[in-house]
């Protein structure tokens, strides 16, 4: 007769995995601030660099340009075959590296150089400083989409079982509350300071640390490996080794690419708004400074970090994914709209801060419930290349949309006489050698720009319907509790049968 030994692993305290994620959280916090350190500032950008809004819609999209040229797609062959530490390293260097590069074109240090010459020679519509920004941008956006992807990836190996969604909405959360501390931080350093460059120099030190937590990480992943009596690929056992003919099941699942086409388009009505949030509130508000603005939009992830702790144990212990997306979008496409018509007629900061709270908690409720669904409907073995896939497709729209809301802002407001003047004054006080004055900006019509963003909600919002009601066909288990109980268990076995 033998005895069955039940055998502790590390994740099974949950000590162990709640250090675990904080380590892996704080690199995405401190990436999540990097990302949006120049949005609080976008109104000085223009009178300390020359960067018009082209230029600067530019500079956002130039984050996902790589990604979107393949990257992504590589990015999810590195993670599957050679495993969360070593991808999580990888991208945690990339980000460091973009970092410093962007943190060199805007600075001093380029000023005069040759370097700075040549850039200047050829598309003279972009100052050097924002092509060499963006040039940074693009291997700091390399790095941040594949750390997303990893972190995914190392929260579904320890978290199977157990309290996934919430961990995963606490993950978001975590690197949510970057925004909060960056518009809260970034107009203040960048006052102390008089340049917009000391607040970047701040991020990129950041992202150094963030650098050596996920790699603490790293060392108790190799233990819970070991406990798994795995090899040193990791999370593969030689019968499901991942292949690269694998992603072309991704691409043929139907369900995969509802998901991914849902992802990006409600992202896309959420990062690039955040890109232009503080200056929408200036102009949609009226005489409010680039600090006021900031100290407004800076709560907009506060309603999704109070909110995610319960909806990620709620999503864990009672299910309801599918129809939380559907929620999320409802109320994506209700704030924009605000934005865009009731704001600018009434002015009120009583209505912005309400309304960036309710955008906050929309965006809690998407991701809390999109991200731990993607275990459900994919191969274990190939979802790290699934979640870059999606990133991927993701990223498209990422890349797009700022340059079209920059192209948009610029070209709308060009037969508008406020706006038309303010520049004129603006390129005159740059051929005195003058500074704008203390509180100066240009009062762009932010109308057309909040329509496209609410259109993507829309649009978002009827492919939620049609997940939920492909989950009801086909029993994917969204609306499914994670952790696993008996009852749990028969659910998804009655819905088998049936």
């Amino acid at each position: 007769m033998t005895t069955a030994v039940v055998k502790e692993y590390i994740n099974d305290k949950a000590w162990a995995r709640w250090t675990a994620l904080a380590l892996i959280a704080s690199m995405m916090f401190f990436a999540y601030m990097f990302v949006d350190v120049m949005a609080p500032l976008k109104s000085l950008l223009d009178p300390q660099l020359g960067w018009n809004s082209t230029a600067y819609g530019t500079y956002r999209s130039s984050e996902y340009i790589l990604n979107v040229c393949g990257f992504l797609i590589i990015a999810g062959f590195i993670l599957d075959k050679t495993g969360i530490r070593f991808t999580g390293v990888l991208s945690a260097s990339l980000m460091v590296v973009g970092a410093c590069i962007k943190l060199y074109g805007i600075s001093d240090l380029m000023v005069g150089t040759g370097l700075e010459s040549w850039l200047n020679s050829w598309w003279t519509d972009m100052p050097a400083s924002a092509k060499m920004a963006s040039l940074g941008f693009m291997i700091f956006g390399c790095g941040c989409e594949m750390a997303g992807t990893t972190v995914s990836k190392a929260i579904a190996k320890w978290f199977k079982g157990k309290e996934m969604a919430l961990a995963m909405g606490l993950e978001m959360a975590i690197a949510r509350l970057g925004v909060f501390a960056i518009f809260s931080i970034s107009p203040f350093i960048a006052a102390k300071f008089g340049t917009v460059v000391a607040p970047v120099a701040f991020c990129s030190a950041l992202l150094f640390i963030g650098l050596i937590t996920y790699s603490v990480f790293c060392l108790m992943d190799t233990k819970f490996d070991r406990q798994l009596g795995e090899n040193a690929k990791e999370e593969n056992a030689p019968d499901e080794e991942f292949k690269a003919s694998d992603v072309v099941k991704i691409f043929s699942s139907h369900i995969f690419w509802v998901v991914a086409l849902l992802c990006v388009l409600y992202y896309s009505a959420i990062f690039p708004f955040q890109a232009y949030g503080a200056e929408m509130l200036q102009c949609n508000i009226g005489d409010i400074s680039a600090q006021e603005a900031s100290d407004i939009f800076r709560w907009f992830p506060i309603g999704a970090a109070v909110i995610t702790v319960l909806l990620g144990n709620f999503l864990d212990r009672r299910g309801k994914g599918a129809t939380m997306l559907i929620y999320g979008a409802l109320l994506l496409i209700v704030c924009h709209l605000i934005f865009a018509f009731v704001l600018p007629a009434t002015h009120s900061k009583v209505l912005a801060y309400c309304t960036i709270i309710v955008l906050g908690i929309s965006f809690a409720l998407v991701p809390a419930a999109l991200w731990p669904s993607v275990p459900k409907i994919i191969e274990e073995k190939v979802l790290g290349s699934a979640y870059c896939l999606i990133f991927w497709v993701q990223n498209i729209g990422l890349c797009l949309v700022p340059l079209l809301i920059g192209y948009v802002l610029d070209t709308v407001n060009a037969s508008n006489p406020v706006v038309v003047e303010q520049l004129a004054q603006l390129e005159e006080w740059k051929k005195l050698g003058m500074e704008a004055p203390d509180g100066f900006f240009v009062h762009y019509d932010y109308t057309i720009p909040m329509i496209i963003f609410a259109g993507f909600g829309i649009l978002a919002l009827l492919l939620a319907i049609y997940l939920k009601a492909l989950n009801h066909k086909n029993h994917y288990g969204l609306e499914l509790p994670n952790i696993q109980t008996p009852a749990v268990e028969a659910a998804e076995v009655e819905a088998a049968e049936e």
